[in-house]
């Protein structure tokens, strides 16, 4: 996995790719259509941001590079690779509660606030990829 030359892109699979943590300057794609949504990204090496019609979908602090993500009702999947250990911010139903599993290992819940915001912290050793996948109980 590298980072997103094109910030933000569809897959075959219908997931997203989007960031990229070695850009020195904020760098954005904005109007990219998906599925009848339309995505905003802003990324660079300090943070990466996904919008979905205006509205909040995803950051990393530092930035990363997100690829596969995919969202339902119920689980949140996709696959992180940066420079060091980010924060992760996801869009999440209000105060529900979800399995966090982080290379396939259950790494415990968390409840995302009623803003409908969920925060986790994910380790990560550059030049290698994490797989994130957080399920709703």
């Amino acid at each position: 996995m590298s980072v997103v030359k094109e910030l933000l892109r569809a897959e075959a699979d219908g997931t997203l790719s989007f960031g990229n943590y070695e850009l020195g300057e904020k760098s954005k794609l904005s109007d990219f259509e998906h599925k009848g949504d339309m995505y905003k990204v802003k990324t660079f090496k300090e943070i990466t941001k996904l919008e979905r019609n205006g509205m909040f979908v995803y950051e990393s602090v530092p930035g990363t590079a997100v690829n596969n993500f995919y969202e339902s009702d119920t689980e949140v999947c996709f696959t992180i690779e940066g420079e060091d250990d980010a924060q992760i911010t996801v869009e999440a139903e209000d105060g529900a509660t979800y399995k966090v599993y982080v290379n396939d290992i259950n790494v415990g819940k968390v409840t995302a606030n009623l803003g409908g915001k969920l925060v986790i912290s994910v380790e990560i050793n550059k030049g290698e990829t994490s797989k994130v996948r957080l399920v709703k109980e």
